[in-house]
Order: C-alpha cells, then structure tokens, then sequence
C-alpha cells in the first residue's frame, strides 16, 4: 500500500523528524500535537483547559487536510504531566467528539516537549469514497 504523508498550514509544523500525520490506505496516524498555536509556534497562552482546547483544535485540523475529521477518529491517546487534568479533558472533549467515542487511553508523563502539559495522537479511519454516482 502507498503511503501519502499530511501536511497542513493549519496546525504545528513537525518540529522534529516526523509528519504531522501519515496515511495508508484508509487509515490515518495522527502524530502527537502539543498546544502550539500554528502561526507562532508557541504554546497558547492560559490554563490547562486553553491547552487542551489548542490540541484538540490542531488534531481536527490535521484530521481535516487528511480528508476527515474528528469523528473519524478511533484511538486517541492523551499524554499528560498531572492526571488531576483528566477530568478536564473528559469537559472538553464532549465539545470535539460525540457519541460513539472513540477508544482511548490516558497516560501520565513526567514532561512533554516545549513545557507543555499536554499531548494528544490519534488514529483516524476514514470512509471509503463512493465513486459510483
């Protein structure tokens, strides 16, 4: 199967040796976004909640320049320095995602890159194109 690696304008350049996502077939792996906000490349300013709000916010537009978006979803993992945070998450994510959730785990880290108290990847599914009409 071909690969095709996702690139968009809309959300963190890769600051390393990665690709914001990677397709084969129709799978998706998104790789882990931190709450930089695209056109500076630093952290969002605020509280926890502006940096979970900032991931989430830079995953969809990942999922969007795949051909997705959120709801394609179906593994997401959370990375986070304080686990007290997870509560917030759980608030925040219902403003993302709707049900049926995708599967998730949630996992506690010393640090993350640039400081940041949280990180987010996913794998996304997206639905066959219907070429018939």
């Amino acid at each position: 199967m071909t690969k095709t690696i996702i690139r968009t304008a809309q959300a963190p350049q890769a600051i390393g040796t990665y690709s914001q996502a990677v397709k084969v077939g129709q799978t998706v792996y998104l790789s882990g976004q931190i709450p930089l906000v695209p056109e500076s490349m630093m952290l969002v300013e605020g509280d926890i909640s502006a940096q979970i709000t900032q991931v989430f916010n830079n995953l969809k537009a990942v999922a969007m320049a795949a051909g997705g978006d959120l709801s394609d979803i179906v593994k997401l993992t959370v990375f986070l320095t304080d686990l007290a945070h997870f509560p917030i998450v759980n608030e925040i994510m219902r403003n993302y995602f709707h049900e049926p959730y995708p599967a998730r785990a949630a996992i506690g880290v010393a640090a993350l890159p640039k400081a940041a108290e949280v990180e987010m990847d996913a794998i996304m599914y997206l639905k066959p194109q219907d070429y018939s009409l």
